[in-house]
């Protein structure tokens, strides 16, 4: 009652300044409407992210940065005074989230790297076995506003490989290999990459007892374990040692019974297939908002027809497409520091057979749920409101990810045009 007469008292006051004849009546029928502190984004059609039917004609309410309420218009109600922002004809999908990347290492390089990634609709980035402490290690911890959350699993494990990275564990032993572990659970990390990969024969790779003991003992730590492999034989040995996760899928050969039933008697075991280029060529003028013109042309002679990587791609389609329909779980990455190349793994997953939904869900959900990102992944009550805007409905076609109207990242949307001409004027020097 209080802030009530206080509130009229102004209104008399104001009134007899300005001239108007406010009258004892209209004062007592002045009514305050509060202001609310929740967004309503009202008529997209939203893909949840877990593969349920998408919700037509929504509304969600988004409280600070986690999602308040999600569902049909005529099953939610706006409460009085939110904000509300108009989505009739977009579609809304959950945030992309990429397993597997290798980011820069210097805070002022990594921060661009994942406000890149937010421009793009990716929620949070992980880069897998080439951080040694420093700027990736101190970033973990933070929250960067207008940027994607930044996860590391430290240095990775390999043998020795002198002329490719000193970066990572080199062991040789058993023993190295329980203490590279060790080292890592003193970092507080959770997942563990290793290379089982002779690099075309240019290197001895992870044994059998090398990678079993580096399993043990992670697992004995509470911390799960991530391989990069090439060779169906090789993905045989460490599903049979009890491998959480593969960071590629299997490149040399088509996967046969004999190791699909290994995947089914593991079905925790997650596969991110890093697919390699199709080979085909393909319009990039949709990544012009942030590289200039030179880099975009130069970038865009990549992307001819090649008939040798068209064969490369071919293989692990079929192995993708094989695992996929036989329920293992498929989740995203893109192995490298490419910010838009999550649509183009997207693409990619859908020519290996997969539906554009189910292609969702393993960007989303499934990838959250790898990586332990519990709040993330889905558009659902309570979950943090990281959501991309879509001009056009990716179920309809994958490539539609790419027509992103607005990205929100914690409840608060990303300023894309101010990182776009951040960008392209730093190319021209203006």
């Amino acid at each position: 009652m209080r802030n009530t007469n206080r509130w009229v008292g102004q209104l008399v006051i104001v009134c007899g300044v300005i001239g108007f004849g406010c009258t004892a009546s209209q004062e007592e029928n002045a009514e305050v409407v509060p202001q609310s502190a929740v967004s309503a984004f009202e008529g997209a059609l939203v893909i949840v992210g877990d593969g349920s039917e998408p919700i037509e004609d929504a509304v969600i309410l988004i409280e600070e940065d986690r999602f308040l309420r999600v569902g049909r218009r005529d099953e939610v109600e706006i409460p009085t005074g939110a904000t509300r922002v108009d989505l009739t004809g977009r579609t809304v999908i959950p945030a992309l989230i990429d397993t597997h990347t290798h980011l820069s290492r210097t805070r002022p390089e990594l921060e661009e790297d994942l406000q890149r990634r937010a421009y793009y609709g990716v929620s949070a980035a992980m880069s897998l076995g080439q951080d040694d402490g420093g700027a990736p290690f101190e970033i973990r911890n933070e929250t960067i506003p207008g940027a994607a959350r930044y996860l590391t699993v430290g240095r990775g494990i390999t043998r020795p490989e002198p002329g490719r990275s000193e970066i990572p564990f080199w062991v040789s032993t058993a023993d190295e290999a329980r203490q590279a572990v060790q080292d890592l659970a003193a970092d507080a990390i959770e997942l563990v990459k290793i290379w089982v990969d002779d690099r075309s024969g240019q290197y001895e790779k992870l044994t059998p007892e090398l990678y079993g003991a580096v399993i043990d003992e992670a697992h004995a730590h509470g911390m799960r374990v991530t391989a990069h492999i090439f060779t169906l034989e090789d993905a045989k040995g460490l599903l049979r040692a009890g491998i959480d996760a593969f960071a590629h899928g299997i490149r040399d050969q088509d996967v046969d019974d004999e190791v699909v039933g290994l995947f089914k008697e593991r079905p925790n075991v997650v596969v991110v297939p890093n697919l390699p280029g199709r080979g085909v060529a393909e319009d990039l003028s949709w990544i012009g908002d942030t590289i200039g013109p030179d880099d975009l042309a130069e970038l865009q002679a990549r992307f001819v027809d090649r008939p040798e990587a068209q064969e490369s791609f071919s293989i692990q389609a079929r192995n993708l497409d094989r695992l996929n329909r036989e329920g293992v779980t498929i989740a995203l990455g893109t192995d490298g520091n490419s910010s838009w190349g999550p649509h183009l793994e997207l693409s990619d997953m859908v020519a290996t057979g997969m539906t554009p939904h189910e292609v969702i869900v393993a960007a989303t959900s499934n990838s959250a749920e790898f990586l332990g990102l519990s709040q993330l992944g889905l558009i659902a009550m309570g979950k943090d409101a990281d959501f991309v805007v879509l001009n056009a409905n990716p179920l309809d076609d994958i490539r539609n990810t790419r027509q992103i109207a607005s990205v929100y990242i914690r409840g608060v949307e990303v300023d894309r045009n101010g990182l776009s001409n951040r960008w392209l004027n730093s190319t021209t020097g203006e």
